[in-house]
């Protein structure tokens, strides 16, 4: 693992126009638009300070350890992380392949989480989810590795 890297993307998400409800699809590819969003998705175009949601695998581990058993994509998320983005701090800046991701503000709890578990919102409050705009465009795969860099 090089310097800065951080770990890699394991699946990725897409809700389209018209689309609703969780887990999110999985896609193959997400093509991030800068100023947009993400191409073809239900929320590109709005809110540009958070138009992508990464997540890392322990928001689900944490899920399972108290007996709810999670698809992937159920917490909405855009990018499935091996490694626990809630660690970085707000602001911080990640390359994913030729893309840049700002990390702007943590995911707000949302009862429709309750769902899948009445304790689930509770359980998960600090590892929900981080909102990231997007610095520069370009396309995310499966499997790219994920780096800090510098504003």
């Amino acid at each position: 693992m090089k310097e800065n890297e951080l770990g890699k993307v394991l699946e990725i998400f897409s809700a389209s126009k018209g689309s609703s409800g969780l887990p999110r699809p999985k896609v193959e590819e997400l093509l991030l638009i800068e100023g947009h969003g993400i191409d073809n998705d239900k929320f590109a175009g709005e809110e540009l300070h958070k138009t992508v949601m990464i997540i890392g695998l322990k928001s689900y581990e944490m899920a399972k350890e108290n007996g709810i058993d999670l698809k992937r994509g159920s917490y909405g998320e855009n990018i499935l992380f091996d490694f626990d983005p809630h660690l970085l701090n707000i602001s911080q800046r990640l390359q994913i392949g030729d893309t840049i991701l700002e990390i702007t503000e943590k995911c707000t709890l949302c009862n429709h989480l309750s769902v899948f578990g009445a304790k689930l919102p509770k359980l998960i409050k600090n590892h929900r989810g981080l909102y990231c705009k997007i610095i520069k465009g370009g396309v995310i795969t499966k499997n790219l590795a994920v780096s800090k860099v510098s504003a």
